[in-house]
């Protein structure tokens, strides 16, 4: 192992705890708007899309582009913050994320609410990237643990109170969907205002350069990647002309990109970063669980509202089993590596669950008992809890203070990679498979598949043999999706099982680089 120190100007800021948790109090706060406004969308989009008149694509893609809009800008978020004030940075992001908001709850149609969600995206990469940064330049590696419960712990209040929320909003008739876009306005307006008063931290400043080429070629690649894995099977075959051009340009313009970040001055995505063991196999553990995390559960709302006729609101109460199990490993988990500075075993428990959660959910169908669904979310969310954040944490023990920003923001860039490949990807599978076996179960019945469309299906106004054979179809795809998705899990699992463990530091002067 080898042992470096950082410049002393990117030493960490010495706070006490009530400081600090003064300084964060604003920022999870803004956290919690971003998850609240995410979140809050999650049980209304079946209800959305169906007025909007769109079909599967358009839900996957509503989705997608927030995650591939966050993805695209969190390495520039990261990038900023060793050039400019963090707080004022934070500020910035929540007035994007808000206007994002606003013109989202405006849209007239799917195409309109796709481009408000990609501004919304924007405002999430800066509040993703600035959060890890801001926590890491306040708080040494060995006490983040405990801190990072407390992020754990917002995020779950949101994403519990986000889908309920949402529910209530959709079922409320004097309110309608588009209230779910402006609910979270009040929240980020407070939480400016106590950014304000409360977050201080000194601007270092460093000799820094946007690499804008290989932001945008980076995104150009993933883009058109998903782009095809979204329409093939649809729009055309897997295997045809149009498929071979796409995934030929998508692999162009990657190799393109990676030409262009190893020449770079100042990379985007700083190809040394991963001559170290620990953010390597952190990374490729973080794709696997976004891919899992973001891919598969997005579509668990539509599964209770179509397959089970369940109300948005109900909806919502049917996914607590899953957000219970995140708030109490990533809560208790935090306070346990705080107080031992070892967090390698946790990060392997919670791959062995996510990836028994995934492949239990993959016998779901139309009719499994929810106990059963309850018992495989609750594997799933402490799996979640237990791993995502503290990748972070791992990755940001070995790297040196001035490097914090880019090394957490390559972390969730690649997490939101993840996501946004697992949503676009299983969204294509879903799609696929409810056709399928639509097709089936119509055939049973004496009656042609018609084809025609792809809208969601209003389950509660379709006579009682065909809404059968409805609910089945998206009911098995359902368990197809998270079935496909179990491999990721297994992946993740040896990942971390291969990385290297070193005890938290108690301070952010020395790194030690395994």
């Amino acid at each position: 192992m080898t042992q470096a120190t950082a410049p002393a100007r990117a030493t960490a800021v010495d706070m006490s705890h009530r400081q600090i948790l003064e300084a964060l109090s604003g920022l999870l706060l803004g956290m919690f708007v971003a998850i609240l406004s995410s979140t809050v969308v999650s049980n209304a989009l079946p209800r959305i899309i169906t007025d909007l008149r769109g079909g599967q694509s358009a839900y996957t893609w509503v989705v997608t582009s927030t995650l591939l809009a966050t993805t695209a800008t969190t390495p520039i978020w990261g990038k900023l913050s060793d050039l400019f004030s963090k707080k004022l940075l934070v500020q910035i992001s929540l007035v994007v994320f808000v206007l994002g908001s606003v013109l989202a709850g405006q849209a007239q149609t799917t195409g309109e609410l796709i481009a408000c969600r990609v501004v919304q995206g924007v405002g999430a990469g800066g509040l993703t990237a600035l959060a890890q940064v801001i926590m890491a330049t306040m708080i040494a590696p060995r006490e983040r643990g405990r801190y990072s419960g407390y992020l754990g712990a917002v995020m779950a209040v949101g994403t519990i109170g986000g889908p309920l929320i949402g529910g209530v909003i959709v079922d409320t008739s004097w309110l309608g969907w588009r209230w779910c876009f402006y609910v979270g306005v009040p929240f980020a307006v407070l939480a400016l205002i106590v950014l304000q008063r409360t977050l201080r931290l000194p601007v270092v400043k460093r000799d820094v350069k946007i690499d804008w080429w290989g932001a945008t070629l980076i995104t150009a690649a993933v883009s058109l990647l998903l782009v095809w894995i979204t329409l093939a099977g649809d729009k055309y075959d897997w295997i045809s002309w149009t498929s071979g051009a796409m995934v030929t340009g998508a692999a162009l313009l990657g190799a393109l990109a990676v030409r262009v970040e190893k020449r770079a001055a100042d990379p985007m995505i700083p190809p040394h970063l991963f001559r170290n063991r620990t953010i390597t196999l952190a990374v490729i553990a973080s794709i696997a669980v976004g891919v899992g995390m973001f891919g598969a559960s997005v579509f668990l709302g539509q599964y209770f509202q179509i397959s089970r006729g369940a109300s948005p609101t109900m909806s919502g109460l049917m996914t607590l089993p899953m957000i219970g199990g995140l708030l109490v490993s990533s809560t208790v988990v935090g306070r346990i590596i705080t107080a031992t500075g070892r967090w390698k075993s946790w990060l392997v428990i919670g791959s062995v669950l996510l990836t028994a959660g995934f492949a239990l959910m993959g016998t779901m169908r139309a009719d499994t008992p929810y106990w059963h669904l309850a018992v495989f979310m609750a594997l799933i969310g402490l799996g979640v809890g237990m791993s995502m954040q503290n990748l972070v944490l791992a990755v940001q023990n070995t790297v040196r203070p001035d490097e914090l920003g880019a090394a957490s923001s390559v972390v969730s860039f690649f997490r939101s990679l993840g996501g946004a490949i697992g949503v676009s990807a299983l969204g294509a599978v879903l799609g696929h498979r409810v056709t399928g076996y639509l097709a089936d179960g119509l055939s049973r019945l004496g009656i042609p598949a018609s084809g025609s469309g792809g809208g969601l299906p209003d389950v509660h106004t379709l006579p009682g043999p065909i809404r059968t054979v409805v609910e089945s179809a998206y009911g098995h795809a359902a368990g197809d999706i998270f079935l496909a998705a179990a491999p990721f899990g297994l992946l993740a699992l040896v990942a971390v099982v291969l990385i290297r463990e070193v005890p938290l530091r108690r301070s952010n002067a020395d790194v030690v680089v395994p």
